[in-house]
């Protein structure tokens, strides 16, 4: 199977809105290789701003372009498209209602290298809680592409999170993305998995090992984290009685809060998260930092145990 950055997915469904809506205008805070902008850049350099390693002043300035009907969208690390700019985007776009993109590479534990400071682990639990925000977690190149020219349609603020490493590109090639709709991989009747972004493969490499222990999982793409498709969502729980999340994230604030919170309201039955356990990540290589903070299919599939024996 094909490997590919879900950030590249990102870069070339920009591209390809560059020649197809001429609103469209593009920001980046000194990352513009990073995070694949490169094409929209050299393409249309009247509507690509460079603004420097001023993250607040990006998004203060996308805010404006939207008066204009202009259609922005921002790019720059996960960490510094959320916590550095939190209150530019509280104020001058969530609490307005302005039509900002807000795209944000690197995200999780597997920027690998960089370390602490750069792998934020708390930006689902941010932007969610910001009214009129939607915010979205695609698993692959493909759904990210999808994903990029989907949220140019959607008239409100987005935050738009993807990754730098390559991972297993396996949702089809030119499938729609519909936000808020949840994306069923398999079916089963044991287990309903829910899983977000890069842990969607792991979910699926999970669930093979369930079934060859005889249990039939369901797994579910969770990539719009808000609106959450809790129809879908309980309809599966419904049938299996049980419910394991998956997300490169804290277990605080992330999915996994999300799907308690309806359990606990429509449907309380058993749920165990897999992800980051209150704890900052580390410099290292981001396939053995996955490892060892447990965010791998074994740690899916031993929960996804776990919570049967709940039932």
């Amino acid at each position: 199977m094909e490997l590919k950055d879900t950030r590249s997915g990102f870069g070339d469904g920009l591209t390809f809105l560059g020649e197809s809506n001429k609103e469209i205008v593009a920001l980046c805070a000194d990352l513009t290789g990073s995070l694949k902008m490169g094409d929209f850049a050299k393409n249309h350099p009247n509507r690509f701003f460079q603004v420097g390693i001023a993250e607040a002043n990006m998004m203060g300035i996308a805010a404006g372009l939207t008066i204009g009907r202009k259609i922005p969208f921002t790019g720059t690390f996960a960490n510094f498209s959320t916590s550095r700019v939190y209150d530019q985007i509280r104020q001058s776009i969530a609490y307005s209602n302005k039509n900002v993109k807000i795209c944000a590479s690197h995200a999780g534990l597997t920027l690998g290298e960089d370390g602490a400071t750069h792998q934020v682990l708390e930006d689902i639990g941010m932007m969610k809680m910001l009214p009129n925000m939607i915010v979205i977690n695609p698993c692959d190149y493909n759904q990210t592409k999808a994903a990029t020219i989907a949220i140019s349609k959607h008239i409100g603020p987005v935050y738009l999170r993807f990754g730098r490493p390559k991972v297993p590109n396996f949702t089809l090639e030119n499938e729609e993305f519909i936000i808020g709709e949840a994306k069923k991989i398999t079916e089963g009747n044991d287990v309903t998995i829910l899983a977000t972004g890069h842990l969607v493969w792991e979910a699926i490499l999970a669930e093979k090992q369930l079934k060859s222990q005889g249990i039939n999982a369901e797994v579910i793409n969770i990539h719009t984290i808000k609106p959450l498709d809790s129809e879908s969502i309980l309809e599966s729980v419904k049938k299996t009685r049980c419910v394991v999340t998956a997300e490169e994230h804290q277990i605080n604030g992330g999915l996994g809060d999300s799907i308690a919170q309806l359990l606990s309201k429509k449907l309380p039955l058993p749920i165990e998260m897999v992800g980051v356990n209150d704890t900052f990540g580390e410099s290292g290589n981001p396939k053995e930092l996955m490892v060892k903070y447990g965010l791998t299919s074994k740690e899916i599939y031993q929960a996804s145990l776990k919570v049967i024996k709940r039932k």
